[in-house]
């Protein structure tokens, strides 16, 4: 433990001396060039090194994965094989069903999470300003949490005590308060995706905060001016906020729901942490760990990333769109 902690802090410290030694040295070598060219040379003197890091660690590999996607790679076999890795996955009627969940997280989790976010943020701004940063600081405590810490804690909150057993599941103590006898393993309810939507409430209860944060500053920078000429306009506090406060902080809520989005399209701690897969709660993310990691396929591992990739693409181009409309609207 000793040893990993002194690797670390070498680590950093080697990382910093290094980045500076190098900018330092760019810096010095383009000084030594004539001022007309190294005024042109500069700026790609400094982008060089990021651009080289982006594509080493980011770009080759995501090229490498785009090319074993096409072969059969397992142990010792590389055969290439076309398109016979997508053709199985979309043959597949459990990695359909796969697909089906990541549908669903998608559909339910940014719209819940950004609505709630957005109700506590404005409800946290009427509150007061000492109440305020009490209401707030216990809503956006979960986001310090590690996702298998939350996972760890809510399987506490889901477990299933067998007859006889002492209870130990809060669920279960209230599913035995409406006189339910029997014990009710709640997680291996796999109709209507139940369990699913259960694994769901982990990451709107760890995500509420970050909504709250960013959607409550910017209802905080709405122009007093505009809500003062509502309220005199006869306003009531639900039109205010429907009709004035929201439409000037849309661009805000799409940010942070993009941004929910992409990461709910690569969970994968909760679901490794609290089922594993199991009764049909599996995703994109976990099965790609179980085909590479479990079954050390690699060429049908790589084909679901690209899958992965391929849905999360457009996503990130609309993230991208959002921040440029927010900008212009600064």
């Amino acid at each position: 433990m000793a040893g990993d902690i002194a690797f670390a802090i070498v680590a950093i410290i080697f990382g910093v001396v290094a980045s500076y030694g190098l900018y330092w040295l760019l810096s010095f070598l383009v000084n030594l060039l004539p001022t007309r060219i190294s005024q042109k040379v500069q700026v790609w003197a400094f982008l060089t090194p990021a651009l080289v890091l982006l594509i080493a660690v980011s770009i080759a590999p995501l090229i490498q994965t785009a090319v074993w996607s096409f072969m059969k790679i397992k142990g010792k076999t590389e055969e290439w094989v076309g398109i016979a890795n997508y053709a199985e996955l979309f043959t597949d009627e459990k990695f359909l069903g796969i697909l089906l969940n990541n549908f669903l997280w998608v559909l339910f989790v940014p719209a819940v999470t950004v609505a709630f976010g957005t109700l506590v943020a404005q409800l946290g701004n009427n509150v007061g300003p000492r109440r305020e940063k009490i209401f707030k600081s216990l809503i956006f405590m979960p986001m310090s949490i590690s996702f298998v810490a939350a996972a760890t804690i809510w399987s506490y909150l889901y477990a299933y005590s067998a007859p006889g057993r002492p209870v130990i599941g809060l669920a279960q103590k209230i599913i035995e308060g409406f006189g339910v006898t029997e014990p009710v393993p709640i997680m291996q309810i796999d109709g209507l995706r139940f369990n699913s939507f259960l694994l769901m409430a982990v990451i709107v209860w760890l995500q509420v905060g970050y909504s709250m944060v960013i959607i409550s500053a910017a209802i905080k920078a709405v122009p007093e001016e505009t809500l003062e000429a509502a309220r005199i306009d006869g306003a009531n506090a639900l039109q205010l906020f429907m009709r004035v406060i929201l439409p000037q902080v849309w661009g805000s809520v799409m940010a942070v729901f993009v941004t929910v989005v992409i990461m709910v399209m690569k969970i994968f701690d909760i679901v490794l942490a609290m089922t594993r897969g199991n009764f049909n709660t599996s995703v994109l993310a976990f099965e790609w760990y179980k085909r590479y990691f479990e079954n050390s396929d690699i060429g049908s591992a790589s084909a679901v990333v690209m899958v992965l990739v391929v849905l999360i693409i457009p996503l990130v181009w609309l993230q991208i769109r959002t921040v440029r409309q927010q900008e212009t609207l600064r």
